[in-house]
């Protein structure tokens, strides 16, 4: 008689062809055409500030790595995504001091000492501009961008360049086109779902409506496509199923909108990603007993 012998191990227990490194490279690949845009518009400045915090991120995720006896992560080209998108929120004039504080921030504060990739409760990213904001507001500003003329009533650009570009803002905000070119890439090839993407600019579009604006512009300023594709898909800090995904994306629109009418900030994006990214534990908890509550009535049905 055969003796078969039942392994078991950890999850997951299901093996495709992606894996971390090559989601982080397809991740790469869709942040590509803004980065073009950028640096055609904003010039050399702006892709040294991108490399400078691709290297530090990089360079401080092998450092906390080996400095805590860590198994090295740095190929899984994570610390790499981090550095861009943290990059993308910046002025492309912000001192190379500044940039390199926000990857110490996003990457040995936020991810390494909350446990590496997968552990970390918020998008570090998001928390490395509010710190940097919070502590450098003036450089953090930039006059004249679409949002700050959105919010002080000034002459707005036309929806077509507002969406094409390029326009004054931040690295990762110059233009709409090339941020939901790189999107819908990522869609296809399902490196992430479009739930939370749909679901964030639809608020924002609804709101804008219920308040008597244009919906196209306040979805096209303010970095709305780029955070709902590039930071509000983050699996690691939104919620696993899919109605938690839907109150993610609608929370994040509606957190966002909120902030522009009644704050001050030069980009209320985020703070919308961040807030929410603290009840994601919430609301995956709220799911987890609605399926259980349903698993009950209909076990009683049946009965």
């Amino acid at each position: 008689m055969q003796n078969n012998k039942l392994i078991v191990t950890r999850a997951p227990h299901f093996f495709g062809s992606l894996n971390t490194t090559t989601i982080m490279r397809d991740v790469l690949i869709a942040l590509l055409p803004e980065l073009i845009v950028s640096t055609v518009y904003l010039g050399r400045a702006a892709l040294f500030r991108v490399l400078v915090c691709v290297l530090s991120c990089v360079g401080f995720e092998w450092a906390m790595r080996r400095i805590l006896g860590r198994k090295q992560t740095v190929k899984d080209l994570s610390a790499a995504v981090t550095g861009v998108i943290l990059a993308y929120l910046l002025p492309a004039k912000l001192p190379f001091y500044m940039c390199i504080m926000g990857c110490f921030i996003a990457i040995v504060i936020v991810k390494q000492l909350f446990g590496g990739l997968g552990q970390n409760f918020a998008n570090p990213a998001a928390t490395a501009w509010i710190a940097l904001l919070l502590s450098f507001p003036d450089r953090m500003t930039v006059d004249d961008t679409p949002i700050e003329l959105f919010t002080n009533a000034g002459a707005l650009p036309s929806n077509l360049v507002a969406f094409v570009g390029p326009v004054e803002g931040y690295i990762g905000q110059i233009s709409v086109l090339a941020l939901l070119a790189g999107g819908i890439y990522l869609v296809a090839r399902k490196i992430i779902e479009p739930t939370i993407p749909l679901c964030y600019i639809a608020t924002v579009g609804v709101i804008s409506l219920v308040m008597g604006l244009d919906p196209v512009f306040p979805i096209c300023a303010g970095g709305v496509v780029f955070g709902a594709f590039y930071m509000a898909t983050d699996p690691v800090t939104t919620p696993a199923l899919f109605p938690g995904k839907i109150i993610f994306g609608i929370g994040c629109g509606a957190f966002t909108m909120i902030m522009r009418l009644l704050c001050t900030f030069p980009n209320s994006m985020p703070f919308a990603i961040l807030l929410m990214n603290i009840f994601t534990p919430h609301i995956d908890r709220f799911m987890r007993y609605l399926h259980f509550r349903k698993e009950d009535r209909d076990e009683a049905r049946l009965g």
